[in-house]
């Protein structure tokens, strides 16, 4: 693996090389991830929105929701699909999961009917459980699109070898890869990538390279190593070099987007095809909106007062309920949503304790009455960084991880195990 993020390592040299003959599909046409000019736009759509088109599908917007556990599941997506265009991915779940049906999972996997195109997100650590998921993705129609990650921080991922630390071990990668790939054809099939373990053992490059090689449709990088976490800024200079290294195919850049001009910024500095926001959407479901105007290339931008805010937020709740199946886990699970819904605004602290107390609609209508509807939008403080920050930390890996990048019998009974164990449970993308 590079030590370096401007050098390539001759393992990255060599897979470069085998790109130059990318595998095609039966029409001879590469499976990937394609954007049409600035300015031009599909056959169905009379606006002026760029066109990210997915082999068949299109999606009117180079921009992508990341997936994040307990945030976007389907009333968070179709909050956001109300405000602008792009695809909108399932929070992550484990192919294993998936593949034993257990009922929390296929909820999570759930689509509306108004949805398209669908995208989910799997996380595995073998390469025939990825494959066997993917398969089952394709063969049952659950999705129009499919993300793998390999960016989780997450230490009870990475302690397993999973997430950002699985790419380390190039081979199991490129087999996980290829082989879910094969499997979800015609169904495109993306990746997720951090920069890499931590500074010293930065694995983009390599993985990128490798993941184009087996017929990924498109690359994102968020640009943080697993040591960062979410803290500090992202290196966005990683994906401007990652941009440069893989030829064939799409790579969209993932890290410290909090409105619509951070985006702009990320496109303009990098050159990469699109933008993945993550953590600037909580509290937020109408940066879409921002985002549209900005690639319709209007200057308008949505400054809600808090009218808005609590409209919005009565609508996510009635989600909810509908979602879980009751008013009451309904509001709990709205509860972790307040703080960000009014970060900036003019509320007071009884207030504030009482959105974090919500148990069912009736409560939050009692605290609608107690806001001030005419509070004016809050300005720059509330397009400040949100969510998790924290701060750097070693990364939690399995025994011996780093002591090379190949895959010893002892790592690979470990992951097959890990494997085994895997539950339902999403966990944030990366």
């Amino acid at each position: 693996m590079n030590n370096h993020p401007l050098e390539l390592s001759r393992a990255a040299q060599a897979i470069r090389r085998e790109v130059s003959g990318p595998r095609a599909d039966g029409n001879g046409e590469i499976p990937r991830l394609r954007f049409a000019p600035r300015g031009t736009t599909g056959e169905d759509d009379g606006g002026t929105w760029p066109v990210l088109r997915l082999g068949p599908l299109q999606a009117p917007a180079p921009v992508m929701a990341a997936p994040m556990a307990g945030v976007t599941n389907r009333p968070f997506r179709l909050l956001c699909r109300e405000f602008g265009r792009g695809l909108f991915v399932t929070e992550m779940v484990t192919a294993r999961a998936l593949i034993l049906g257990h009922p929390a999972t296929r909820q999570l996997v759930s689509h509306d009917p108004s949805e398209a195109p669908r995208s989910i997100q799997l996380y595995g650590l073998e390469p025939a459980a990825v494959a066997a998921a993917a398969a089952l993705i394709r063969r049952e129609n659950l999705a129009d699109h499919i993300d793998l990650n390999f960016g989780c921080p997450v230490p009870k991922v990475t302690r397993q070898g999973g997430g950002a630390a699985l790419p380390w071990k190039l081979g199991l990668f490129r087999e996980i890869v290829g082989r879910a790939v094969a499997a979800a054809t015609p169904i495109p099939l993306t990746v997720k990538l951090r920069s890499g373990i931590d500074e010293q053992h930065l694995t983009f490059l390599e993985a990128g390279l490798a993941a184009e090689s087996e017929g990924a449709a498109a690359l994102t990088l968020h640009a943080r190593t697993a040591a960062q976490h979410y803290s500090g800024r992202a290196d966005w200079s990683h994906i401007a070099f990652l941009k440069d290294t893989v030829k064939s195919i799409p790579v969209l850049g993932n890290g410290d987007i909090f409105e619509a001009d951070d985006a702009a910024a990320m496109l303009t500095e990098t050159g990469c095809d699109g933008v993945v926001v993550g953590r600037g959407l909580l509290g937020r479901p109408w940066l879409f909106a921002d985002l549209q105007a900005l690639f319709d290339r209007r200057a308008e931008r949505l400054r809600p007062n808090l009218r808005f805010v609590l409209d919005v937020v009565k609508r996510h709740a009635l989600g909810l309920v509908e979602f879980t199946g009751s008013e009451e886990r309904g509001l709990r699970e709205l509860r972790r949503h307040m703080s960000w819904y009014l970060k900036g605004y003019r509320v007071g602290g009884p207030e504030r304790a009482a959105a974090h107390r919500l148990s069912s609609l009736q409560d939050l209508d009692r605290l609608a009455v107690a806001l001030d509807p005419e509070t004016p939008y809050p300005g720059r403080v509330a397009e400040m960084p949100r969510g998790r920050g924290g701060s750097a930390r070693r990364p939690r890996l399995p025994n011996g991880w780093l002591d090379s990048n190949q895959l010893t019998p002892a790592h690979r009974i470990a992951l097959a195990e890990a494997e085994r164990a895997a539950d339902n449970a999403a966990i944030d993308g990366g």
